[in-house]
């Protein structure tokens, strides 16, 4: 069927055709609904979940202490240890975010007992080598917030935050729309972190 113009499909370049002008539309593309305008279109369909439940309440429950008793996948852990375990981070700063804590409801570092201080630092460097292991990563963010004053989402609950980073991942998402573009699904990397982890 032609255009309104009386173009046919012969008349538009197929969008791998050599010959075709960069930025010149399709013949499917001329045809449909809009107009092009200078925005980039970033699709996130997975964000749809949030977006039909909105903003979860508050749960009475800590997640750090829940989590555990599910299946992997179901609680997002990565890894078990004895005394500590390495976790997803719901709302991570990068992909590959991940988190040590200790199974113990225990806030603050100076709390620990010396074997959990010292398993979740040997989690730490395992956690380092895997995300490396698997993202090809150039430097991670370590750190811990003690205390809601000094950060902490879940300040009742020790955990420490390890942050995979890389030379080209910043831009003007968070900073201009507060918005963080994130290339892969938690349950995939999860599922690749706890697959090839290196103890």
């Amino acid at each position: 069927m032609p255009s309104a113009d009386g173009r046919g499909p012969e008349d538009f370049p197929g969008a791998d055709d050599p010959t075709r002008e960069a930025g010149a539309p399709t013949w499917m593309s001329s045809e449909l609904a809009g107009v092009p305008d200078r925005y980039q279109r970033l699709w996130t369909p997975y964000r749809m979940a949030y977006i039909q439940q909105g903003q979860q309440p508050e749960q009475p429950a800590c997640p750090f202490c829940v989590a555990p008793t599910l299946p992997d996948a179901d609680g997002l852990v990565v890894h078990r240890g004895t005394t500590a375990f390495v976790i997803m981070n719901l709302y991570p700063y990068n992909t590959g975010h991940v988190m040590v804590c200790p199974y113990r409801h225990v806030a603050t570092y100076d709390l620990a007992t010396e074997e959990e201080t010292a398993e979740i630092a040997l989690l730490t460097q395992q956690a380092m080598r895997t995300i490396s292991l698997v993202s090809n990563n150039d430097g991670v963010n370590i750190g811990m917030n003690q205390g809601r004053v000094a950060g902490a989402g879940i300040a009742d609950h020790l955990h420490q935050h390890i942050v995979p980073r890389w030379a080209t991942d910043a831009n003007f998402f968070p900073i201009i729309a507060q918005t963080k573009a994130l290339p892969r699904l938690l349950e995939e990397v999860r599922a690749e972190l706890a697959e090839r982890w290196v103890s």
